[in-house]
């Protein structure tokens, strides 16, 4: 039988996903889209989701499962770890400025395609 510590760190794991999620999607409102930019704002916002639960299951088992993160991202995969935890986050955050409203369709889908490269580079990262 596992011991109360790992049980209750399971737990608190699925907890804090359901929580980032949650916040997320609030943050996100897959359900309201712009009128004219529909199909590439869906897509942008549908992908990041997919990319946040991605990451948080990969983080949750890394850390509960494998032993930590330092065991299973080593050396240069860290650093290429950290630039896909922030790249699609910059992105996501970046597109509410001024300077992006005239190319918004086209950062869309940019930020679209780095999104899934974001989770093929943390699926491969994982389990290679």
């Amino acid at each position: 039988m596992a011991n109360f510590t790992s049980i209750l760190n399971h737990i608190l794991g699925v907890v804090f996903i359901i929580i980032i999620m949650s916040v997320a999607y609030a943050y996100l409102k897959p359900h309201q889209l712009h009128k004219r930019r529909l199909f590439s704002t869906l897509m942008l916002k549908l992908s990041y989701l997919f990319y946040l639960l991605v990451l948080c299951l990969i983080v949750y088992f890394s850390a509960l499962v494998k032993g930590g993160l330092d065991k299973v991202f080593y050396g240069i995969e860290f650093f290429a770890f950290l630039l896909v935890l922030f790249v699609p986050t910059i992105g996501i955050f970046a597109r509410k400025l001024g300077y992006f409203s005239k190319k918004r369709e086209g950062y869309n889908y940019f930020f679209t395609v780095v999104n899934l490269v974001s989770v093929l580079a943390i699926l491969l990262m994982y389990f290679i």
